[in-house]
């Protein structure tokens, strides 16, 4: 095992906690707050729910992405002018590009849900969520370098 591989394996869980974390909320927590909870307490648990994953979000899971992505494209010997270059290059462009469109829809929908707008709150985190399984296929899909 190398220290490489500890990196690497930092990097696909904080993605899996965090694709994960907003399957659970999607398919298990907000249909089971919707049919049990009556609309005040269900806007209470599912208001507290988002604070903590926003938090963690902000606190864990995407400095834990930055670093260790930065750090793999270093090891890897990734540079800007790759970025534009077939293969490799653009598809990890892609990534980081989708990355920031689905961090941009999260906060927005963070924003959104506060701000007390549902149907905008509701589209920005569908779209956020499509938009992770879109970073976690381009993930898989990066030829070896």
């Amino acid at each position: 095992m190398t220290w490489w591989a500890v990196v690497r394996f930092l990097h696909v869980l904080g993605a899996a906690l965090w694709v994960g974390g907003q399957l659970t909320v999607s398919l298990v927590v907000l249909p089971l707050a919707r049919r049990l909870l009556d609309g005040e307490r269900r806007g209470q648990v599912l208001t507290a729910v988002g604070r903590r994953f926003g938090l963690l979000t902000v606190a864990a899971f995407l400095p834990l992405q930055l670093a260790t992505g930065v750090a793999l494209a270093w090891h890897k010997g990734v540079t800007w002018g790759m970025l534009a270059e077939p293969g490799y290059g653009r598809t990890l462009a892609a990534k980081l590009l989708l990355f920031c469109a689905v961090m941009a829809m999260a906060g927005a929908h963070g924003w959104a849900s506060g701000a007390g707008r549902p149907r905008p709150a509701r589209v920005l985190a569908i779209g956020s969520l499509v938009g992770s399984l879109g970073v976690v296929l381009l993930a898989a899909a990066l030829p070896a370098m």
